[in-house]
């Protein structure tokens, strides 16, 4: 493998050499170059935060799996590492697709899916897919070895496993399609080598529910347990699913040889356009912190002209609050990127534009709901995208414009009741994270400035609207 490890890096070296840095961002991790999508491994090892990612780095479109990596010693400031995994062998001969990461008394090891095409190159139904396993004695070089769990019969759709350990063993969740519809499979081990299968963990009843169910993850949070996956092939309803893929969560109770007892059905994540394949982990205080793949199956990337495609979002916190409903919010590490307050006091106006300024990346504003008769107000980014209150729908909308129809469009979330909106914005130079009413809601999505205007200003359209006090961030670089 270090043979391909090493031209996996140069390619990266030539592709950066090259890169346009328009969209590229100040504050999310992405790679150097090249393509990425999932965020994989992620822990925190020995203090040291790792993040691993699907990267294919020989050029800016999906292609042959690799894994890209970085670290982090405050999961703020960030490191680029060599590349972990290359695809190549006889199990991942051509990809080495979604995993985890664990700490197996002391040594890093990966668990990941091996890809092989059966037939053509992206003929989805002649195809094998095993789990494999890697470690490493430096957190850097990694060695394989090979399949240790391979899928039942019948099955070929088998992928993205998330290891944890409880009650003195190993626990694992896989993603599968059986007779297309999405299932999620639970296996245990005592050495993380010999897996047994324990019982199918929840499934699809329906085509409508998904035919297939990526990236799972299944944690307590609270009181209870949350099966956090990625559906394939969900009916859009309404407002809601508008998304080619969705990502989100079923509640419920669990404990080690019973079944996964439902409390909750799905339920959206992040309402944004661009939000999928997030993986969760331990921080090194305990807290349950999330990253997502910041993109959106085929959907136009302007960014692949300048050499790249794809970024995580930023690293969120999950909690549960009283009435069990489940918060995500920004890690609180993420303060130490601030530069200087900007400070705007409280005001209101009526059917016109106030400019805050240039330079803004981290915004944190209340919109008073009840005292506010505007059709639209909110918050814009030069001419890519309005976040704003449509008191017709009694919504909070996020609409993006391009020049390219694929992007335009909005995504929205009914609006929260109470008098006051509370809302922490980020913007970075591709893409706005909005989280409303300290995690209530959270709306993801790309975003494209056609001439790099990133101003930021508030408006208000037919009627006024009030502002509560503003305070506004420039946020530094996270590479070190």
């Amino acid at each position: 493998m270090k043979n391909t490890l090493a031209q996996a890096d140069h390619a990266v070296e030539m592709l950066r050499a090259t890169r346009k840095d328009d969209y590229y961002p100040r504050f999310h991790l992405a790679a150097a170059a090249g393509w990425i999508n999932d965020p994989n491994g992620l822990i925190c090892f020995n203090g040291v935060y790792h993040a691993f990612f699907q990267h294919h780095p020989y050029d800016e479109n999906w292609g042959p799996m690799h894994w890209g990596h970085a670290i982090s010693h405050d999961l703020v400031h960030w490191q680029p590492m060599p590349i972990a995994l290359t695809p190549g062998d006889s199990d991942d001969l051509d990809g080495c697709f979604s995993g985890c990461a664990v700490d197996d008394n002391g040594v890093l090891t990966l668990i990941y899916t091996g890809h092989r095409w059966l037939g053509e190159p992206g003929d989805d139904s002649q195809l094998r897919e095993v789990q494999c396993l890697a470690t490493s004695e430096d957190g850097v070089h990694f060695t394989k070895h090979g399949a240790v769990l391979t899928p039942p019969d019948g099955i070929q759709h088998f992928r993205d496993p998330k290891v944890w350990r409880q009650d003195g063993q190993w626990w694992m969740v896989v993603g599968a399609k059986r007779h297309d519809l999405g299932q999620i499979r639970l296996y245990c081990s005592h050495d993380l080598r010999h897996w047994r299968f324990d019982r199918i963990l929840a499934t699809a009843e329906e085509p409508s529910q998904g035919y297939m169910w990526e990236c799972p993850d299944f944690f307590p949070l609270g009181e209870q347990q949350l099966l956090l996956f990625s559906p394939q092939g969900l009916t859009a309803h309404g407002y809601r699913q508008r998304n080619r893929f969705q990502s989100g969560y079923l509640l419920g109770n669990w404990q080690p040889g019973s079944d996964f007892e439902l409390t909750q059905p799905f339920v959206e994540l992040d309402a944004g356009h661009d939000f999928y394949a997030p993986q969760s982990f331990t921080a090194a205080d305990g807290r349950r912190l999330l990253f997502g793949w910041m993109n959106m199956w085929e959907s136009p990337m302007p960014s692949k002209a300048h050499g790249w495609a794809g970024a995580l979002t930023l690293p969120r916190e999950l909690s549960q609050a009283e009435d069990g409903s489940i918060l995500m919010n920004p890690a609180t590490e993420l303060s130490a990127l601030r530069g200087e307050a900007q400070r705007f006091g409280a005001t209101q106006f009526a059917n016109r534009q106030l400019l805050l300024g240039d330079g803004i990346q981290e915004l944190a504003l209340s919109l008073a709901i009840d005292a506010s008769d505007a059709e639209r107000y909110g918050v814009s980014v030069g001419s890519a995208v309005r976040l704003y209150v449509d008191n017709q729908a009694r919504r909070l909308v996020v609409e993006r414009f391009s020049d390219d129809a694929g992007l335009c469009g909005c995504r929205s979330v009914p609006l929260p009741v109470g008098e006051t909106l509370q809302l922490r914005i980020f913007v970075d130079r591709s893409s706005i994270e909005v989280f409303v009413n300290r995690g209530e809601a959270c709306l993801t999505s790309c975003i494209y400035p056609s001439d790099g205007d990133r101003r930021i200003s508030l408006f208000a359209e037919s009627g006024s609207a009030t502002f509560g006090e503003i305070t506004g961030w420039a946020l530094n670089a996270i590479w070190q």
